[in-house]
């Protein structure tokens, strides 16, 4: 059975949240407080989690922030604020997905059974490590090393990168490696995929080296 772990000081959100996932077989907790919800999500015990942005205590952004520095289990936003800022910060900080309130607790559902899938999928221990120039990116201890020295990355950021570079040389465009890492509908969330590509850009450019090329017209390639 997965378990959820959901971070909302609402709790009659988070009641409803919970009794639909119990309902399609999930165990949930709940935590109201932003800083307790943190402390029980570092204890490594849950297969995703839903985190509120708006939190006493400690803020969401805050919350995934520290929970990337040690754990790369998938997270869903929730904010009753639908602006694109606050979405591309939350993307860009190592969330997964972001709804926003109002919500389907159906599509809630839906959106948790694709990212746990997804995760387990892609975390699948394989034995390809990539190595270009100075770049090594190892998937099954799922760590990018340049010029010998650890690079942090994201979950979704190690997902895109080692998705290009397992293709090198071939253009994906945004709506296609959105589909293929996120797994959600692309339709007004590929802005999320270039917040990443510059984000991974900005770690392995250290070398002067150009590992992932902008295809005008098309999206991004792998170059080898």
């Amino acid at each position: 059975m997965k378990k959820i772990l959901i971070i909302e000081d609402d709790k009659e959100i988070a009641e409803l949240e919970r009794d639909y996932l119990m309902i399609n077989g999930f165990e949930c907790d709940i935590e109201t407080w932003g800083s307790t919800g943190l402390e029980t999500a570092l204890k490594g015990e849950y297969d995703l989690f839903i985190i509120d942005v708006m939190l006493p205590g400690m803020d969401g952004f805050e919350i995934i922030t520290r929970i990337r520095q040690k754990l790369q289990t998938p997270v869903i936003f929730l904010s009753a604020r639908g602006d694109d800022i606050d979405k591309i910060r939350g993307l860009g900080l190592g969330a997964d997905d972001y709804m926003t309130k109002p919500f389907s607790p159906n599509e809630l559902v839906a959106r948790v059974k694709a990212h746990i899938a997804r995760h387990e999928a892609l975390t699948t221990p394989q034995q390809k490590v990539i190595t270009v120039s100075s770049l090594t990116i190892d998937p099954d201890a799922r760590a990018v090393t340049l010029a010998g020295n650890s690079i942090p990355m994201t979950a979704k950021e190690f997902d895109l990168l080692y998705f290009l570079a397992s293709n090198p040389n071939r253009a994906f465009s945004k709506e296609h490696l959105f589909d293929r890492i996120w797994g959600m509908d692309a339709m007004g969330d590929v802005s999320t995929v270039a917040v990443h590509i510059q984000r991974i850009r900005e770690k392995i450019s250290h070398t002067g080296e150009k590992f992932i090329e902008t295809v005008w017209g098309v999206g991004y390639k792998f170059v080898k």
